[in-house]
């Protein structure tokens, strides 16, 4: 049995049921996590459809976890079936699906960074796309009101970012021309309920002139100025992200390792040196002298029960 071992690879030191229910239970717990993250996007969906706001994919979050959860819930049942049925199809799409994934928010982030100033540049055109229907859209309205007051800041770029909004354009009739939301404007005392028109006629007014009114940073430097501040919570953040994934990436190879070892061991027999393949005479024995693996196929009942797959 010398020559068995030797083609049998490292992985035969590893469990097969401790890596199978590894596996298993990791695949399950994202398929729950992706589940749950497209049911709460259809829900949002479906309410911000019925004050039928906006229609851009980037500013629509509801959209974003329908497509996240919905790739999260079809990768990781691959990987659920893949792990129960020992199908190595279906483990290696797990697999290289999470290395596809894993790479591609790697370069992401590289590109981001290397490409900081376009970057920005993106994230304020897309911040005042939204600006411009910012009372239509809850979402957006939401999200814009919450940064605003969390990291004092107004505006994508600047506070005058707000002139592209048909209420407070400088050239509108509405009360709110030339101002901005009450989250822009400073708070002072602690719980102070803010007056909803403290951003009244401020667009047109010189930065020196409302440091003690508004908040006049922009929020895009804002955001970045925290997040270059609290690294160590943003490092935390970001292994939190792709450390699970690596774990899945691992446990996947491996278990898809050991599975074929199952597979060598399991369509392998020994044999004498007497015996011979069949009227050809030709003889059953390898190289090693010792065994040789003879294929065992399966009726597909058989297959999908044992969980093997059949060889030809």
């Amino acid at each position: 049995m010398s020559g068995h071992s030797s083609d049998v690879r490292y992985c035969q030191k590893f469990s097969y049921v401790l890596l199978k229910f590894t596996l298993f239970a990791y695949a399950v717990g994202w398929w729950l996590i992706g589940g749950t993250i497209m049911a709460v996007g259809i829900y949002a969906e479906v309410e911000r459809q019925r004050y039928k706001t906006l229609d851009g994919l980037f500013l629509a979050p509801a959209i974003i976890l329908i497509v996240l959860g919905l790739l999260m819930f079809v990768v990781s049942f691959i990987g659920v079936l893949g792990s129960l049925r020992d199908n190595i199809v279906m483990l290696k799409v797990f697999m290289f699906t999470l290395t596809v994934c894993l790479i591609l928010e790697l370069l992401g982030g590289v590109i981001a960074l290397v490409f900081q100033n376009k970057t920005v540049n993106l994230l304020n055109r897309n911040i005042r796309k939204g600006m411009v229907n910012y009372y239509d859209d809850l979402d957006f309205k939401n999200i814009m009101d919450f940064v605003q007051k969390k990291f004092t800041c107004c505006g994508g770029k600047e506070y005058k970012d707000w002139e592209v909004n048909m209420y407070h354009n400088c050239s509108s009739r509405s009360p709110l021309a030339c101002g901005v939301p009450y989250t822009c404007c400073l708070i002072t005392k602690p719980n102070e309920v803010p007056n909803t028109m403290c951003g009244y006629k401020l667009v047109n007014q010189e930065r020196l002139d409302l440091i003690d009114k508004i908040h006049i940073r922009g929020c895009t430097d804002a955001v970045f100025l925290w997040l270059s501040d609290n690294y160590k919570i943003m490092a935390g953040l970001l292994l939190g992200i792709l450390l699970p994934q690596f774990f899945g990436l691992i446990i996947s190879w491996l278990y898809i390792t050991r599975v074929e070892d199952a597979i060598v061991q399991y369509t392998s027999i020994p044999y004498s040196s007497s015996q011979v393949d069949g009227p050809t005479g030709r003889s059953m024995m390898d190289q090693s002298g010792g065994f040789q693996r003879i294929p065992m196929k399966h009726n597909r009942v058989a297959n999908w029960y044992k969980c093997m797959p059949d060889y030809d």
